[in-house]
């Protein structure tokens, strides 16, 4: 599946061009209902509606596409669904479990649901014969974004995610030493949870209908038993088409194994956290000793983790617990200006919202209550500060924005820039970033761009070229003369063939 992973075509190739919305293209129906319906020729793709029909992801009516809340997993419905594993961990229910994983999500609709139950999923899918899954989940105002389990580390730090989830992804978990369930384990938070239905688990009942046999189905989930012993894990639940496993806590478990035991525990020669172009590796990652609140359980609960200062601030160049607070603070009084700006923020005008260039996810913080998420992005050249963006209950991915990021186009509302051609102007060029943010942003869609003087002059001219209404302000500091603000809207435009 390597084929399905990020490549970049080289600098030569790269296209300067903007991307016209397909024809009939409409302004996206807004939240909360957008999570049932899109316009049809908003992603007008019908592979999923038509091969998958009798599981319900998605139905066809008139010019929408409606999303029943169905899956290969859950045909009466994913509140159903989330209700069985609610019962078999009550964590999810009490504010324990925050952040969680979801590979091969489909159109998404367990991470929609679980936003209703304050978990925030990180919704991952490549572009395969389903075509635009991720494309369908981010039209609905669902996180999701572009990606495969293969041959890279997936975009994350380690010990980010509460509990990972597969509903039938059909990802072979114990090939290659386990390198897929290693990944998995990688991110996965001490004391989180492993989520697994659909094959092999319930084979007894299910193996006819997924033309196999009962024992190599048997095997199968005996195998993926065997790995997980061996990695520590314990199981949690198992009940119908549910099966749940946790990670440990702590390394005693490691540390007991005899040292022919496989999977190895990993050297030290890779960060753990490094997650840009990495390759995988068929070991374990171990904890950090050093922390003692980072395990699930140990991490406070959602929502007071929001405003705790993790351990993690204080791990990379320039972090510490009180630049922290200090973060949180600023950006409550930041966002209160930036609304006085642009309206439209704090209304349902405004759903998937991008902080490009941040440190501790501060701006989500402060937008917690509004109808939005975040994609908290995290420079793969900047201080990897990820692990605390996850530690506080929010979600984010690296990247590097002298590529693509690995989503659709207009996928986004509101983009948030902050320093970026300050610190990467060196690297970047500002051009080619921005195609790349108008290409994210759906048509009357919003940018906000902070930075010194010459680089939001040089944005504005930009932004103008590539059919952007832009305008220059002060920020909430009227004194401060080194940051200006760029507040742009693109405009909604059509090709000349349509």
């Amino acid at each position: 599946m390597a084929f399905r992973e990020r490549h970049c075509p080289a600098p030569s190739e790269r296209l300067e061009c903007l991307v016209p919305p397909p024809p009939g293209y409409k302004v996206p129906v807004r939240w909360p209902r957008s999570r049932d319906e899109c316009w049809y020729k908003n992603v007008p793709y019908d592979w999923i509606n038509t091969a998958k029909a009798n599981q319900r992801w998605m139905q066809k009516k008139g010019e929408k596409f409606i999303f029943p809340g169905g899956g290969t997993m859950f045909p009466n419905g994913v509140d159903e669904y989330i209700d069985q594993m609610e019962e078999l961990i009550p964590g999810m229910k009490d504010g324990t479990v925050r952040t969680a994983l979801d590979t091969g999500c489909g159109v998404a609709s367990w991470g929609g649901a679980l936003l209703d139950r304050g978990i925030l999923t990180m919704s991952l899918a490549p572009r395969d014969n389903h075509e635009a899954q991720v494309q369908f989940a981010l039209e609905r105002g669902i996180p999701a974004m572009l990606g495969i389990i293969s041959t890279q580390r997936l975009p994350y730090p380690a010990n980010a995610f509460d509990m990972a989830h597969c509903s039938r992804c059909l990802i072979p978990w114990t090939a290659h030493g386990g390198v897929f369930l290693l990944e998995v384990d990688r991110v996965l938070r001490p004391g989180g949870f492993w989520v697994l239905s659909g094959p092999p688990v319930n084979y007894e009942i299910h193996w006819k209908g997924w033309e196999s046999t009962e024992e190599k189905e048997k095997a199968n989930l005996e195998g993926i038993q065997d790995l997980l012993e061996r990695m520590c894990y314990k199981q949690y639940a198992m009940k119908g088409d549910i099966a749940v496993w946790q990670k440990p806590l702590d390394d005693t478990c490691y540390n007991a194994r005899g040292e022919d035991v496989t999977p190895p525990v990993c050297d030290d020669s890779i960060d753990p956290d490094a997650a840009w172009y990495v390759p995988m590796r068929p070991c374990i990652v171990k904890m950090n000793p050093a922390f003692q609140r980072l395990g699930l359980g140990q991490t406070p609960k959602w929502p007071d983790r929001l405003t705790t200062a993790p351990e993690r601030s204080k791990l990379f160049s320039g972090g510490s617990e009180s630049s922290f607070r200090k973060d949180t603070r600023m950006w409550e009084n930041v966002l209160k200006y930036y609304k006085s700006l642009l309206p439209d923020l704090g209304t349902n005008q405004i759903r998937n919202v991008m902080d490009m260039n941040t440190k501790y996810g501060g701006l989500a913080a402060a937008m917690i209550k509004d109808p939005v998420w975040v994609m908290n992005v995290v420079s793969s050249y900047a201080a990897n500060s990820l692990g605390v963006i996850y530690d506080r209950g929010l979600i984010g991915t690296v990247n590097d924005w002298c590529e693509a990021f690995s989503t659709y186009p207009r996928t986004y509302d509101l983009l948030h820039v902050d320093g970026l051609f300050t610190a990467e102007s060196h690297r970047c060029e500002m051009k080619f970033v921005l195609l790349e943010m108008d290409r994210l942003l759906r048509p009357k869609g919003h940018v906000i761009l902070r930075d010194s003087p010459n680089f939001v002059e040089m944005a504005k001219r930009l932004g103008q070229a590539m059919r952007w209404s832009c305008k220059i302000h002060v920020t909430e500091d009227p004194v401060d003369i080194k940051e200006q603000l760029l507040i742009c809207q693109k405009n909604f435009w059509t090709s000349a063939e349509e």
